[in-house]
C-alpha cells in the first residue's frame, strides 16, 4: 500500500545510561542516524535536561527523528518519520538500538498519508520524492 510516509515508533529499554544523559553524543547519534536513512538534515535542536535527560530533533527534508530520553530508566523514546521512497527509517532504528546498547526494543510503524484514504491516485509521484526532483534540476 502506497503512503506518503513511514512513521518508526520506537522504545528503546535497557539502554546505557551514560549515553542517554550525553546531550552531544544523542545529537551526534541522532544525526549520524538520519544518515543512515538516506535523508537529508536540515536542521537539529536538542536541550538536556536538570538533573537528567535529553530531548531533541532532527529535522530532515523527508520529515524528523525526534528523542525523548530517561536516563535513570536505560529508556528512550524514539520517532522516525520520513517521507518519500529513498529513505530507510528501519536502518535508523537498527543503527540507534546498536549505539544505545539496548537490550530489548518494542517498536511500531505506522503508515502515513495512505493514498487510498487521503485519495491520492496510485499512480500519483510521491510528493517528497517529485519535490527532491525539482530541486535538483
Amino acid at each position: 500500500m502506497k503512503s506518503l510516509g513511514r512513521h518508526i515508533i520506537a522504545e528503546f529499554y535497557d539502554c546505557d545510561k551514560e549515553m542517554l544523559d550525553n546531550i552531544d553524543a544523542i545529537e551526534f547519534h541522532m544525526k549520524q542516524a538520519a544518515y543512515e536513512t538516506g535523508a537529508t538534515i536540515v536542521n537539529s535542536s536538542f536541550h538536556r535536561f536538570l538533573p537528567y535527560g535529553v530531548s531533541g530533533v532532527v529535522v530532515i527534508s523527508e520529515s524528523h527523528l525526534t528523542i525523548h530520553t530517561w536516563p535513570e530508566y536505560g529508556y528512550a523514546a524514539v520517532d522516525l518519520f520520513t517521507c518519500g521512497d529513498h529513505v530507510d527509517p528501519w536502518k535508523a532504528f537498527s543503527y540507534l538500538k546498536k549505539i544505545f546498547k539496548s537490550q530489548r526494543a518494542h517498536v511500531v510503524e505506522h503508515l502515513r498519508g495512505k493514498y487510498d484514504e487521503v485519495g491520492i491516485p496510485e499512480n500519483a509521484p510521491h510528493k517528497a520524492v517529485e519535490a527532491e526532483m525539482a530541486e535538483i534540476f
